[in-house]
């Protein structure tokens, strides 16, 4: 990293820029399927307390703990082992910091229909998860409106509104930077919105998480 900052031309082989990838869709998958998880918890918690013990059980809990790391692998494999089968031999300059999948598409000299129907489903697929947390999050919002006392309604709001404002960060930056059309882009843009989800809400997430901690 210190010799990137130092270097006027920053380069990295072919190989290692798809390994980059991979730990990147590794991560960014798992995180918002991981939210996801969180979401079910606090919809169990304050719209079925009573239940609570028998839904989020030691087991469940593993099981979606795994269940988020396993569909994450498998998007990342998927997608890496698509991305090795492609050819890059014209331009081989990235205008981003990282290595991200749509950056590489844009560098190949081969066809690229099965990587971007990949790309697609994928988009289809978190967009379901995001879809889940909000349908999950309304329910809770009207569970929460229903307690008659103000202190009941904030004890209760405080429980889930670390993971709301971790939630909307997060997701609002990466539709955005998956879905904008091609008139509104540009790469200043598309490096803001890159460090937004991938640098300043990692960062932020020790702070949001810990605003029930009366000490922070």
């Amino acid at each position: 990293m210190l010799i990137n900052f130092l270097a006027e031309h920053k380069t990295i082989s072919v190989n290692g820029c798809i390994a980059q990838m991979f730990f990147i869709i590794l991560s960014g998958s798992e995180k918002l399927f991981i939210l996801s998880a969180i979401t079910y918890d606090h919809y169990v918690a304050i719209c079925d307390p009573l239940n609570y013990m028998e839904k989020m059980r030691k087991e469940i809990c593993v099981q979606l703990a795994s269940g988020t790391w396993a569909m994450g692998l498998f998007h990342a494999l998927l997608t890496t082992v698509l991305t090795l089968k492609l050819h890059f031999c014209g331009p081989n300059q990235i205008s981003h910091f990282s290595c991200e999948f749509p950056h590489l598409l844009q560098l190949s000299c081969t066809e690229t229909l099965t990587n971007q129907v990949v790309l697609l489903t994928s988009t289809m697929i978190f967009g379901s998860s995001f879809l889940f947390t909000l349908i999950s999050y309304i329910h809770v919002i009207t569970t929460i409106l229903k307690v008659r006392s103000a202190e009941g309604r904030h004890k209760t709001f405080s429980t889930c509104s670390s993971h709301l404002i971790v939630v909307g960060l997060l997701y609002m930056t990466v539709f955005f930077q998956y879905t904008k059309p091609r008139s509104v882009s540009s790469v200043l843009l598309d490096e803001m919105l890159s460090l937004q989800y991938s640098i300043l809400t990692p960062m932020l997430n020790p702070i949001t998480h810990s605003l029930k901690n009366r000490e922070v």
